[in-house]
């Protein structure tokens, strides 16, 4: 017996393709008032609201082949038509669509603004796909719903296109992240102050289909949890456990204990993978949250070049709140104001058994990221003196300036033995920089005893007694070399969606040249390969000089 949703065939226009007939959201509060007028709506978790679509001269700037192919069943041609286009544009609803926006509150730089929710995206329904996976569809810069705030809820070109660019990177980079699977632009102009400086400049709006199990964030508990809704937060709380946490009993009266475990380890897991891969979100305001443990709502973003702690994406964040190196203490942070939302929810006794849960999770946040940067230096056996030898490879490459994404590529693609050699690293330029550091050698020693300790050739115990003499002639035996250059090969991307090439991207898409946007999609595609016409691109070597001056900001 099938699945709904389940067939062999990609569907080939939208008039095959159709929403399920049922999407699970509508057992869960709707407002049905069509109102536009941004109010603070109670008892309800969704607002019915149509799209208002793009009009003037609709093209489609990419779109994913992976989504539309393994998400959504669509042959990849489809994204050719004309209805394909029109689709993400607002303009055609394919069968079953019920656009609702959902609303949501948030901690925002620390300080509870009370109701938000979604002011220009509109998710359209539910699709089951072949492998009976069940996607919410969301249209992003789709027009203003109820909870729109000071804007006119479109969202600009170049927005649209680092959103897009980074759902599909993170998820080939396996950061877990929400999907997107394609992008239309038009003619409408709108104006936007894009630092914020008083310097307004019209824009071309552009759409962002985007794909998620759910939408639900923190601040969709917290919102209700604020405002005294129990009820509501209840049966939210219920609804999200039944459909999205299968191992967890409804009859389990500590469902929502666990519930709430499993969010913030799910959560601080995927912190950790944000700092093995040198990302920063910009923006980790608790609306901003996923109850998935998924990255979501992609805005002032940043992949960090040069390595630096305190690396913040966005210009707008001025007391550098969501920095590289914070990121780790604000999540713990905001997952304590997610334990406050469900506080209504819990006996006395429960709220103990969170307040334990709490306690852990820093220990927990820093295990696992010592854990992510080991596997990226080819070691998987966690052992004394590890995490000091992690903290003075990014010491040494904060203080050189090298770079974060090509230091730890090169590092694989090098023995141990040759990463002394002046031939070799004429060859790898960010390695080459890190060598200049006066504790290379010693960092060096220390590392290539701890590969001979894991590779079984040196006993436990030994250590480096001078660091200024190698103290191992050969690092492992060949076998292990192969091992841990294998190893970290899979964990050290050769591309990440660098600012700099998002901005040469933009700038020709702003004149109707999407070639650089798509190159940039595919080269993605497979991070971890090396791309001979990437390779000649540059997109590997160092950045350009202009590049280290790139400013972003959470203007869209």
């Amino acid at each position: 017996m099938k699945m709904e949703g389940e067939s062999s065939p990609l569907k080939r226009n939208l008039t095959e393709w159709r929403f399920s007939q049922y999407p699970k959201y509508i057992l869960l509060p709707i407002d049905e008032n069509h109102d536009q007028i941004r109010s603070n709506i109670k008892n309800v978790v969704f607002s019915e609201v149509t799209p208002r679509p793009l009009e003037r001269n609709i093209r489609l700037v990419c779109a994913s082949q992976d989504a539309l192919t393994n998400i959504l069943d669509m042959d990849p041609d489809m994204a050719n038509r004309e209805e394909f286009a029109e689709f993400i544009a607002g303009r055609k609803l394919p069968y079953g669509a019920l656009p609702v926006a959902h609303r949501y509150g948030g901690h925002q730089y620390g300080l509870w603004v009370g109701q938000l929710g979604d002011g220009r995206s509109h998710i359209l329904g539910e699709y089951v796909n072949r492998r009976g996976e069940r996607w919410q569809i969301q249209l992003k810069g789709s027009g203003q719903t109820p909870y729109a705030r000071v804007h006119d809820g479109r969202a600009v070109l170049r927005s649209a296109i680092r959103e897009m660019i980074a759902c599909e990177a993170c998820h080939f980079l396996g950061i877990p992240s929400t999907r997107a699977a394609g992008l239309v632009v038009s003619d409408e102009a709108i104006v936007r102050d894009v630092y914020y400086n008083g310097c307004p400049r019209r824009e071309r709006a552009a759409v962002v289909l985007r794909l998620s199990p759910n939408w639900f964030r923190f601040g969709s508990l917290e919102i209700l949890s604020r405002t005294g809704e129990i009820a509501v937060l209840r049966q939210l709380s219920d609804f999200i456990i039944k459909e999205y946490f299968p191992d967890i009993q409804l009859s389990d009266e500590n469902r929502f204990i666990r519930m709430f475990s499993e969010i913030a380890h799910k959560t601080l897991d995927l912190v950790a993978k944000w700092q093995g891969l040198g990302f920063t979100h910009g923006l980790l305001n608790t609306d901003n949250m996923s109850l998935l443990g998924l990255t979501m709502d992609f805005g002032p973003f940043g992949f960090v070049d040069s390595y630096d702690g305190g690396f913040v994406a966005n210009c707008s964040d001025g007391e550098g709140r969501y920095a590289l190196a914070k990121q780790p203490d604000v999540v713990v942070w905001n997952i304590g104001q997610l334990a406050n939302a469900l506080k209504p929810l819990l006996t006395s006794s429960q709220q103990v058994h969170m307040s334990h849960i709490l306690k852990t999770l820093d220990t927990y946040c820093k295990n696992k990221i010592l854990e992510t940067f080991l596997m990226k230096i080819g070691l998987k056996e966690e052992r004394w003196g590890d995490e000091q030898l992690v903290e003075k490879l990014l010491d040494m490459m904060q203080q050189t300036g090298a770079d974060f994404t090509a230091t730890f590529r090169q590092l694989a693609e090098l023995e141990p033995s040759e990463m002394v050699s002046e031939i070799k690293l004429e060859e790898k330029w960010s390695l080459k920089r890190l060598s200049s550091h006066a504790s290379w050698g010693c960092w060096l020693d220390q590392y290539r005893e701890r590969l001979d300790k894991e590779a079984g050739v040196l006993p436990v115990n030994s250590r480096v007694v001078d660091c200024g003499v190698t103290a191992v002639d050969a690092s492992s035996s060949g076998l292990f070399e192969d091992e841990r250059r294998r190893r970290m090969l899979s964990a050290n991307p050769v591309y990440v969606p660098r600012n700099w090439l998002l901005h040469e991207a933009i700038v020709d898409a702003e004149q109707d040249d999407y070639q650089k946007v798509r190159f940039l999609l595919e080269v993605l595609r497979n991070p971890f390969e090396v791309n001979p016409e990437a390779e000649k691109r540059g997109f590997s070597a160092q950045p350009p000089q202009w590049a280290y001056a790139l400013k972003v900001s959470c203007s869209s």
